[in-house]
């Protein structure tokens, strides 16, 4: 899953692919690359980072997916809001995001009739406050738990559990020790839901604070995790440097036969 962000305050990328020709180019550099699904953001949920208006969102992906839903490759939205749930499904999203993980009503009503996936993501707190000190007793049993409670709530609603995957919400109110402890937990939550997981590591706090190195500088770590994330039993991989991380899992792959 190669990240592309519409924003101009993402962690990583804000404001490099903001304009719609940007954004496009970049699409298609990623399928060049050979990225399997594209995850269009226009908010960032990086800590600290503040609520957009819905319009401003709206404004941002809706363009950008209608210009991209013929490349050939599945397209998710990576969004909270079921105002843009529901619009960016009309525009052909095949995947909708959230990292609050449906766990509103209406969430769970703009997306319940539709037939796309669902990847349905944890997260402690919000945004503007998530880190600042995240607590947990158990952090993979906890963060299980409130997965197994959120695809429950879509299930009963009639979502066909082959639309579900999950993610543990790597950095989102979390600690190095936490992120390190769901990383070593991956298969066990994959197991335990029957679900495949999601594993969002590229270029987060975590990478930095083991490696030393500013976000600009953490493709190296970031290749490591995505591997390790692999390896942990991680389907999906969401990750800034497409072209680098498929080469990396190729040689994986051949070299785990």
């Amino acid at each position: 899953m190669g990240i592309l962000n519409v924003t101009p305050d993402s962690f990583s990328d804000g404001g490099r692919f903001q304009s719609l020709d940007h954004a496009i180019s970049h699409a298609e550099q990623m399928i060049v690359d050979g990225v399997d699904i594209i995850d269009i953001g226009g908010e960032s949920s990086r800590p600290g980072a503040q609520v957009l208006p819905v319009e401003e969102e709206l404004s941002r992906v809706i363009p950008l997916i209608y210009a991209l839903r013929d490349c050939g490759i599945p397209l998710s939205i990576d969004t909270y809001k079921p105002q843009v749930m529901r619009e960016a499904i009309i525009a052909g999203v095949d995947m909708v995001n959230d990292i609050r993980g449906f766990a509103s009503p209406e969430s769970r009503a703009a997306v319940c009739e539709s037939e796309v996936a669902l990847c349905v993501m944890h997260m402690q707190n919000t945004p503007q406050n998530m880190q600042i000190q995240p607590q947990y007793l158990d952090v993979v049993q906890e963060v299980t738990t409130y997965l197994h409670n959120a695809c429950q709530q879509l299930l009963a609603l009639g979502v066909d559990k082959n639309r579900l995957c999950i993610d543990p919400g790597f950095g989102f109110g979390k600690t190095l020790d936490h992120n390190i402890a769901l990383l070593n937990g991956i298969a066990q939550m994959s197991v335990q839901l029957g679900l495949p997981v999601l594993a969002g590591l590229s270029r987060k706090n975590m990478i930095g604070l083991i490696t030393d190195k500013a976000v600009e500088q953490r493709m190296a770590g970031s290749l490591g995790a995505a591997i390790a994330a692999m390896q942990k039993g991680a389907k999906i991989l969401r990750v800034h440097d497409v072209a680098e991380t498929v080469d990396a899992l190729k040689v994986l792959q051949a070299l785990s036969k």
